[in-house]
């Protein structure tokens, strides 16, 4: 669980509830809230919960980076305008930022409704409705992006997302030949079904990955024991995105995080729902080919689908 250094009522304590709201990768939350008494708090990340399939801890501090942002959009609910100081120890990589309470500002419509969405964004496996999102959200949802310094690059013609769904296919099927590589997030999967108690379903690692294009992760191994899908869904992927940054070091991973849940709140808060396909993004060479056709030479942080859930599975 996420520990928040900072007795009961405390200002710093309702700022940390609404961070660790979040999305993180495998649902490991590599977080850690300090109270900076009276002046904010302080993030850092833990570095035991950091991912094998995550090189250098990208994937950790981008889920951090996603914390961030809701501290960020909490102070705005309250008021204020957060004074935000990203890595202010460079002999302590893992000190990630420090956030502190600012002037007195009132919040925009926008980040109310972003704020509305905090315990409403989901994460779903599965296809999406067939409805297309309206042209001023995907145009909304990527100045987003841009305003936390990252770009949201659609995916959007035929060749593309052939593309693309081979280069997951590839991540996948990679990570099912490893076990080592797999071992770690099917560690944390087994939690997740245990531990469940926001309303997700208990039995998301039980859904046949292959029934899907971009495939899905096989948190369960259920390849091993039915190769072959017992039927398909249909291949309603909704807008396939991937979120890239011009930068590719820690200062880049936290701005794309907060870039993300920007756009995920953005989005829940018009009901729309998101599904991530990682699995190209942690393997170097495969995320070099996503960099050089799919995300305009920026480096991809994160790929995802967005779009309406049929009463989908819920994973976050």
């Amino acid at each position: 669980m996420s520990v928040v250094t900072a007795p009961p009522g405390h200002a710093s304590t309702y700022l940390a509830r609404a961070a660790v709201t979040a999305p993180s990768a495998h649902d490991t939350p590599p977080w850690l809230f300090v109270a900076d008494g009276d002046r904010g708090v302080e993030l850092h990340a833990d570095a035991d919960r950091r991912l094998l399939a995550g090189p250098h801890g990208r994937d950790m501090v981008i889920s951090c980076g996603a914390a961030l942002f809701n501290v960020r959009l909490a102070m705005r609910h309250l008021g204020f305008k957060p004074v935000e100081q990203p890595f202010p120890d460079p002999r302590d990589p893992a000190f990630l930022a420090r956030v502190a309470w600012g002037a007195y500002a009132r919040p925009t419509p926008d980040e109310e409704r972003m704020y509305g969405a905090l315990r409403r964004r989901l994460t779903v496996r599965g296809p999406f409705l067939p409805d297309p999102l309206p042209s001023a959200l995907v145009g909304a949802l990527r100045e987003h992006a841009n305003e936390e310094g990252a770009g949201l690059h659609l995916v959007d013609d035929s060749t593309g997302r052939r593309d693309l769904a081979e280069l997951v296919r590839a991540g996948e099927d990679a990570h099912r030949a490893n076990p080592e590589r797999s071992a770690h997030p099917s560690r944390w999967s087994r939690r997740l079904t245990r531990t469940r108690s926001d309303g997700g379903p208990a039995d998301v690692g039980l859904l046949h990955p292959d029934r899907t294009c971009p495939a899905e992760r096989d948190y369960a191994a259920l390849t091993r024991m039915y190769p072959t899908p017992p039927r398909r869904w249909p291949a309603r992927t909704g807008l396939v995105a991937v979120l890239g940054t011009d930068r590719d070091d820690p200062p880049a991973w936290l701005r794309a995080g907060q870039a993300l849940e920007r756009v995920l709140l953005a989005a829940a808060a018009r009901d729309v729902v998101a599904a991530f396909h990682t699995q190209p993004l942690e393997l170097p060479p495969l995320r070099d080919r996503m960099r050089q056709t799919l995300s305009a030479g920026e480096y991809p942080q994160m790929l995802l689908r967005l779009g309406y859930a049929p009463g989908g599975r819920a994973v976050s």
